[in-house]
């Protein structure tokens, strides 16, 4: 099991709390309401002279890129933000529920089409299989699915429409990172995907400078959901991120880990006073699910509520951009998480 699942988030919310992660180019194209092209405000004809066939392995197979890609589609979560962040408007990608805008779109993924100055791409329909039809619409001549939960099946019926790339191992478990070197890799942005990763980590090494406070502060990451108390794993890139910070994961996180999943586990309520820590960091979905969780009595044998050292991430928003980050989204909620944690960390002393 994985950050990301296949199904709208909004209809699988407990799921999601699990997960609990520009320059446009070419001409515009009506019919698919994206941009085509994939240059990065120079000459496409430039562009498409010094691009170097590829070929990556995938889970299926391989996929051979001889020509630079003009009208890229992407599925599933983070490639797009990838192919934006490397100055490459899709045509078509997923729409979004959880945390999304009416349209459909990421807050950080507007900010980045909105600095662009191009229109929104089309958005394909959340389902849990891709939507052939619209894909075949978009008349991509690739389609990137290397955070995605195809099927065999799937990726052969992609095939068909376009060369098509999809995860290297396991559905859904893409590291964050490998999806923009991998995103890179197919766009003939190799370069520039080091340097949006070399950007993310100056980003976040400025921020845990900012605050020594962070330092060797033991951490548990945890999203309470109604029905059940779920802790993630060291494995898991939002521990990554917080370690990144300075923190360091709490010993009693892998004391009591039932390695359950690969990214989390759960623990009973009658053993939560267990999990210790300076610094609880709570996922929740809205301000109201984190009301409730304050006037929960079962949390109150926990130490973090005891003493006030619990920090809160409250917005679909901000869950999902760090279930799992990408190219777009880390920093984008960065600010967000530092102004929740220092509170608690303040009263860790």
């Amino acid at each position: 099991m994985s950050s990301r699942r296949p199904l709208s988030r909004a209809a699988l919310a407990a799921a999601v709390l699990l997960t609990l992660p520009l320059v446009a180019c070419g001409s515009e194209d009506s019919s698919t309401g994206g941009s085509t092209g994939s240059g990065s405000g120079g000459d496409d004809a430039s562009s498409a002279a010094t691009f170097e066939p590829v070929t990556i392995d995938h889970v299926f197979g391989s996929t051979e890129i001889d020509a630079e890609p003009q009208r890229v589609v992407t599925w599933g979560w983070g490639s797009g933000d990838a192919a934006l962040a490397l100055g490459v408007v899709p045509v078509a990608m997923p729409k979004n529920t959880y945390g999304a805008d009416e349209q459909g779109l990421m807050p950080w993924q507007a900010e980045a089409l909105e600095a662009a100055g191009v229109e929104t791409p089309t958005l394909l329909t959340e389902s849990t299989e891709p939507p052939f039809e619209e894909i075949l619409a978009a008349q991509p001549d690739l389609i990137l699915a290397n955070y995605s939960g195809i099927t065999e099946a799937d990726y052969k019926k992609l095939s068909k429409i376009a060369d098509t790339v999809a995860y290297p191992d396991q559905p859904w478990a893409t590291p964050w990172r490998d999806v923009i070197t991998t995103v890179g890799e197919a766009l003939g942005r190799t370069d520039e995907a080091e340097q949006v990763l070399s950007d993310i980590d100056g980003e976040v090494a400025a921020a845990a400078e900012a605050h020594p406070e962070f330092e060797g502060k033991t951490i548990a990451a945890v999203a309470i959901d109604p029905a059940a108390f779920y802790v993630y794993r060291d494995a898991d890139p939002r521990v990554q991120f917080l370690e990144d910070l300075g923190f360091e994961l709490a010993p009693s996180v892998d004391e009591l880990d039932t390695e359950e999943s690969t990214f989390y586990y759960t623990i009973s309520n009658e053993e939560v006073d267990k999990l210790t820590s300076d610094v609880l960091l709570s996922y929740v979905p809205s301000e109201e699910r984190a009301a409730e969780i304050e006037a929960d009595t079962t949390f109150d044998a926990m130490s973090q509520f005891k003493s006030g050292t619990v920090a809160t991430v409250a917005g679909e928003s901000y869950v999902s951009s760090v279930s799992p980050p990408t190219a777009l989204s880390l920093t984008w909620g960065m600010d967000y998480f530092i102004d929740a944690l220092v509170p608690a960390v303040e009263a860790a002393g």
